[in-house]
């Protein structure tokens, strides 16, 4: 159904644990492409700009969880850059990590594997864009 009873928002995950001032953590991921045509300006003046946007709109979708619930986008653009707040999200949890096992490389460990997670994203994208021989369109009609 969703978090909330108005407007049916779902976002992609919820911890069962309260995360910070006894509200739990939920977040909402994107990938955006930094070549679409409405990212393209923000993505030519610096790099994580189409991020930062793509974030600030989950954060306006999901404005109504915020008495319930601690929000976290996590935005990442198409050719790596995460916005700032995934950024920062994603070092404080590799360092409670570390605080847990003890092993100093859990901040590397989480952005390894969110890079290794775009690059198939990527390579997906690629391969669809391909149409096969006996897929190829009819383009008689046109």
């Amino acid at each position: 159904m969703g978090l909330t009873r108005l407007g049916g928002k779902k976002p992609d995950g919820l911890t069962l644990i309260r995360w910070q001032g006894g509200k739990p953590l939920t977040w909402d991921v994107t990938v955006v492409s930094t070549l679409a045509a409405s990212y393209l300006s923000s993505s030519a003046r610096s790099a994580g700009a189409a991020a930062d946007f793509a974030a600030s709109r989950k954060e306006a979708k999901y404005t109504s969880l915020a008495n319930s619930y601690i929000f976290q986008p996590i935005a990442v653009e198409s050719h790596g850059a995460f916005s700032a707040s995934a950024l920062s999200f994603l070092t404080t949890l590799g360092k409670c990590l570390t605080g847990t096992s003890g092993d100093l490389r859990e901040v590397s460990y989480r952005f390894q594997r969110l890079s290794v997670i775009v690059q198939r994203f990527n390579s997906v994208l690629i391969l669809e864009s391909f149409v096969s021989a006996d897929e190829e369109p009819d383009y008689s009609n046109v």
